[in-house]
Protein backbone atom coordinates (compact mmCIF):
# COMPACT_ATOMS: atom_id res chain seq x y z
CA UNK A 1 0.00 0.00 0.00
CA UNK A 2 1.45 3.33 -0.88
CA UNK A 3 2.02 6.31 1.73
CA UNK A 4 -0.40 9.06 2.31
CA UNK A 5 1.15 12.51 1.04
CA UNK A 6 0.99 14.16 4.34
CA UNK A 7 3.13 11.29 6.17
CA UNK A 8 5.60 10.94 3.45
CA UNK A 9 6.27 14.71 3.47
CA UNK A 10 6.37 14.16 7.03
CA UNK A 11 9.17 11.72 6.86
CA UNK A 12 10.92 13.47 4.31
CA UNK A 13 11.27 16.72 6.88
CA UNK A 14 12.11 14.10 9.80
CA UNK A 15 14.94 12.71 7.74
CA UNK A 16 16.84 15.68 6.52
CA UNK A 17 16.27 16.74 10.13
CA UNK A 18 18.77 13.81 11.44
CA UNK A 19 20.97 14.37 8.40
CA UNK A 20 21.39 18.03 8.76
CA UNK A 21 22.01 17.21 12.61
CA UNK A 22 24.92 14.45 11.25
CA UNK A 23 26.63 15.53 8.02
CA UNK A 24 25.41 19.07 8.11
CA UNK A 25 23.00 20.79 5.51
CA UNK A 26 25.76 20.84 2.97
CA UNK A 27 26.75 17.82 3.52
CA UNK A 28 23.65 15.88 3.01
CA UNK A 29 22.19 15.65 -0.28
CA UNK A 30 18.47 14.90 -1.44
CA UNK A 31 19.63 11.62 -2.37
CA UNK A 32 20.83 10.59 1.36
CA UNK A 33 17.40 11.53 2.62
CA UNK A 34 15.19 9.89 -0.30
CA UNK A 35 17.36 6.96 0.35
CA UNK A 36 16.71 6.57 4.54
CA UNK A 37 12.83 7.60 3.72
CA UNK A 38 12.52 4.65 0.98
CA UNK A 39 11.63 7.12 -1.26
CA UNK A 40 13.21 8.38 -4.89
CA UNK A 41 14.42 11.75 -5.10
CA UNK A 42 11.50 12.67 -7.42
CA UNK A 43 9.41 11.97 -4.56
CA UNK A 44 11.59 14.48 -2.23
CA UNK A 45 11.62 16.63 -5.07
CA UNK A 46 7.81 16.30 -5.46
CA UNK A 47 7.58 17.69 -1.70
CA UNK A 48 9.80 19.89 -2.13
CA UNK A 49 11.56 21.82 -4.37
CA UNK A 50 14.96 21.99 -3.22
CA UNK A 51 16.97 21.33 0.21
CA UNK A 52 16.86 25.11 0.63
CA UNK A 53 12.84 24.60 0.62
CA UNK A 54 13.46 21.40 3.28
CA UNK A 55 15.64 23.63 5.46
CA UNK A 56 12.98 26.77 4.98
CA UNK A 57 9.85 24.76 6.31
CA UNK A 58 12.31 22.94 9.16
CA UNK A 59 12.96 26.34 10.64
CA UNK A 60 10.08 28.15 9.56
CA UNK A 61 8.26 27.79 13.07
CA UNK A 62 11.98 29.35 14.93
CA UNK A 63 12.06 31.80 12.42
CA UNK A 64 8.45 33.14 13.11
CA UNK A 65 9.31 33.70 17.03
CA UNK A 66 12.59 35.18 15.82
CA UNK A 67 11.04 37.87 13.96
CA UNK A 68 8.39 38.87 16.61
CA UNK A 69 10.96 39.18 18.81
CA UNK A 70 12.57 41.45 16.72
CA UNK A 71 9.51 43.62 16.52
CA UNK A 72 9.03 43.10 20.08
CA UNK A 73 12.40 44.38 20.45
CA UNK A 74 12.06 47.56 18.82
CA UNK A 75 9.65 49.31 20.83
CA UNK A 76 12.57 49.74 23.48
CA UNK A 77 15.71 51.10 24.59
CA UNK A 78 18.90 50.83 26.56
CA UNK A 79 17.97 48.16 29.93
CA UNK A 80 14.81 47.47 28.87
CA UNK A 81 15.34 46.20 25.27
CA UNK A 82 18.47 44.02 26.81
CA UNK A 83 15.78 42.62 28.83
CA UNK A 84 13.20 42.13 26.60
CA UNK A 85 15.81 40.55 24.17
CA UNK A 86 17.67 38.26 26.90
CA UNK A 87 14.39 36.78 27.79
CA UNK A 88 13.36 36.55 24.39
CA UNK A 89 16.35 35.21 22.74
CA UNK A 90 17.07 32.76 25.49
CA UNK A 91 12.84 31.46 25.71
CA UNK A 92 13.82 30.63 21.72
CA UNK A 93 17.08 29.02 22.21
CA UNK A 94 16.20 26.94 24.77
CA UNK A 95 11.88 26.08 22.78
CA UNK A 96 14.36 25.45 19.09
CA UNK A 97 17.26 24.33 20.19
CA UNK A 98 17.38 21.15 18.30
CA UNK A 99 16.67 23.45 15.47
CA UNK A 100 19.77 25.46 16.27
CA UNK A 101 21.61 22.48 16.61
CA UNK A 102 20.51 21.64 12.68
CA UNK A 103 22.56 24.92 12.06
CA UNK A 104 25.82 24.25 14.15
CA UNK A 105 28.72 25.47 12.04
CA UNK A 106 26.65 26.29 9.20
CA UNK A 107 24.90 29.41 9.79
CA UNK A 108 27.20 32.20 8.05
CA UNK A 109 26.83 29.72 4.76
CA UNK A 110 22.85 29.58 5.14
CA UNK A 111 22.66 33.59 5.93
CA UNK A 112 23.80 33.41 2.13
CA UNK A 113 20.56 31.98 0.85
CA UNK A 114 17.90 33.95 0.19
CA UNK A 115 15.47 32.12 2.31
CA UNK A 116 17.47 33.32 5.31
CA UNK A 117 19.61 36.76 4.36
CA UNK A 118 17.04 38.61 6.19
CA UNK A 119 18.25 36.89 9.60
CA UNK A 120 21.54 38.67 9.56
CA UNK A 121 19.77 42.21 9.95
CA UNK A 122 17.65 40.75 12.74
CA UNK A 123 20.77 38.96 14.19
CA UNK A 124 22.41 43.04 13.78
CA UNK A 125 19.23 44.18 15.78
CA UNK A 126 19.44 41.40 18.27
CA UNK A 127 22.98 42.65 18.82
CA UNK A 128 22.46 45.45 19.56
CA UNK A 129 19.76 45.17 22.12
CA UNK A 130 22.08 42.74 23.83
CA UNK A 131 24.35 45.70 23.96
CA UNK A 132 21.31 48.34 25.17
CA UNK A 133 22.43 50.25 21.40
CA UNK A 134 25.23 50.95 22.67
CA UNK A 135 27.84 52.21 20.76
CA UNK A 136 30.94 51.28 23.42
CA UNK A 137 32.71 48.14 21.52
CA UNK A 138 33.17 46.30 25.06
CA UNK A 139 28.91 46.54 25.09
CA UNK A 140 28.65 44.96 21.60
CA UNK A 141 31.39 42.41 21.96
CA UNK A 142 29.81 40.93 24.91
CA UNK A 143 26.91 40.99 23.44
CA UNK A 144 27.81 38.74 20.23
CA UNK A 145 29.53 36.59 22.68
CA UNK A 146 26.23 36.15 24.87
CA UNK A 147 23.52 35.60 21.92
CA UNK A 148 26.27 32.80 20.54
CA UNK A 149 27.28 31.31 23.61
CA UNK A 150 23.20 30.58 24.51
CA UNK A 151 22.90 29.28 20.82
CA UNK A 152 25.67 27.13 21.63
CA UNK A 153 25.00 26.10 24.63
CA UNK A 154 21.47 25.38 23.89
CA UNK A 155 22.74 22.77 20.87
CA UNK A 156 24.92 21.41 23.01
CA UNK A 157 22.84 20.62 25.53
CA UNK A 158 19.62 18.95 24.44
CA UNK A 159 18.81 16.39 27.30
CA UNK A 160 18.53 19.25 29.86
CA UNK A 161 15.48 20.29 31.02
CA UNK A 162 14.10 24.01 29.82
CA UNK A 163 13.38 24.77 33.56
CA UNK A 164 16.78 24.25 34.50
CA UNK A 165 18.62 25.60 30.87
CA UNK A 166 16.42 28.62 31.33
CA UNK A 167 17.18 30.49 34.38
CA UNK A 168 21.13 29.45 34.11
CA UNK A 169 21.07 30.81 31.04
CA UNK A 170 19.51 34.28 31.84
CA UNK A 171 21.77 34.18 35.11
CA UNK A 172 25.21 34.07 32.66
CA UNK A 173 23.75 37.08 30.48
CA UNK A 174 23.07 39.32 33.24
CA UNK A 175 26.85 39.15 34.50
CA UNK A 176 28.02 38.99 31.31
CA UNK A 177 26.45 42.18 29.91
CA UNK A 178 27.31 45.77 30.50
CA UNK A 179 23.74 47.25 32.17
CA UNK A 180 22.25 49.92 29.74
CA UNK A 181 23.02 53.10 30.49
Amino acid sequence: MARSVPETHDEILAAAARHFAVTGYKGTSLQDIAREVGCSKATVLYHFANKEALLSELMAPAIEVLEALDARIAGHIGADAQRVAAEGFVDLAVRFRREIALLRGEFPDLLQQPAFAHIQQISERLIAAFAGHSDRPSARIAALVVLAGIAETCAEFIDIPDEELRPALLAVVRRALEPAA
